[in-house]
């Protein structure tokens, strides 16, 4: 069981090569596909104008976007036509309010979607979109790219966080791949509920089940001595020495993850280890 249709989206100049480079990587390490979808973003916000201003100006950010994609996409064939990998690049043009349609088409046919983190600190401000578009929409699994490139150690001790959740399970499905390559996969609990189907052995039943997929996997049930189950996490992730985080997306909904923040929004601006997302 291995990934063989991969997507990477690309907006950002300043992420291309690195996030290029670490998808060309896991594909030829899971022998598939790689799909590269170069997005000019139109950013215009046209409000008050004068008559008929509204009209040039969506002219000129549309042709602006759609020399950026343009661009994109020569430099990623330049760097793609150098490796060993079966690939196809294609350039489109987006509005960032309506970016959901075309991302979405694409990433729904594909088995994982590898995006650098949208709050990086080369982070472009459609990236968020294009996550949200990815996970929401295209119902797709995402890899986020940490600031450097993958390695070898990648997936090979992985920490799930998990909290019973629907969307967790879900992401831990999709991740099964990964999971199945590792060293060791650990399960963290933090703060289990005294109630509930797990309340005597948390995190047992998910051990039991990747254990029969063949995945070497142990449970650890931590405190919650922090305010934010995020530096848990991170601590957490640190401690193992882990190359991996897996987790649920948006437990919470997006907009109140927005406002007051939550352990998904938390991970996007902190995590500096690649996190495996779905829901």
């Amino acid at each position: 069981m291995s990934y063989k249709s991969l997507l990477t989206i690309l907006t950002d100049p300043a992420t291309l090569t690195r996030v290029l480079d670490s998808s060309v990587f896991l594909a030829a390490r899971q022998d598939a596909h790689l799909d590269v979808l170069s997005l000019g973003i139109d950013r215009t916000q046209i409000g008050y104008s004068y008559i008929g201003g509204a009209a040039v100006l969506a002219q000129a950010s549309m042709d602006r976007a759609a020399e950026d994609a343009e661009k994109l996409d020569a430099a990623a064939r330049t760097i793609l036509n150098r490796q060993d990998v079966r690939w196809a690049a294609e350039a489109a043009v987006a509005q960032l309010g309506s970016l959901g349609a075309i991302v979405s088409t694409k990433a729904r046919f594909a088995d994982l979607v590898l995006l650098p983190h949208p709050y990086g600190t080369e982070g472009a401000p459609e990236a968020e979109a294009v996550l949200e578009a990815v996970l929401f929409e295209g119902a797709a699994p995402v890899l986020l790219l940490p600031d450097t490139l993958l390695s070898d150690t990648l997936g090979k001790r992985v920490v799930i966080a998990w909290n019973q959740g629907p969307e967790a399970m879900a992401a831990i499905r999709c991740a099964l791949p990964l999971l199945k390559q590792a060293d060791l996969v650990n399960i963290a609990v933090i703060d289990p509920p005294g109630y509930g189907p797990e309340r005597s052995d948390p995190g047992g039943a998910l051990c039991q089940m990747l254990v029969r997929h063949g995945v070497k996997a142990e449970v650890s049930v931590l405190a919650r001595t922090m305010p934010r189950i995020s530096d848990i996490l991170l601590r957490h992730v640190r401690d193992q020495n882990a190359d991996l985080l897996v987790m649920g997306a948006y437990g919470h909904s997006r907009f109140r993850e927005a406002l007051l923040g939550g352990a998904t929004r938390d991970m996007l601006e902190m995590a500096q280890c690649p996190v495996f997302l779905a829901r």
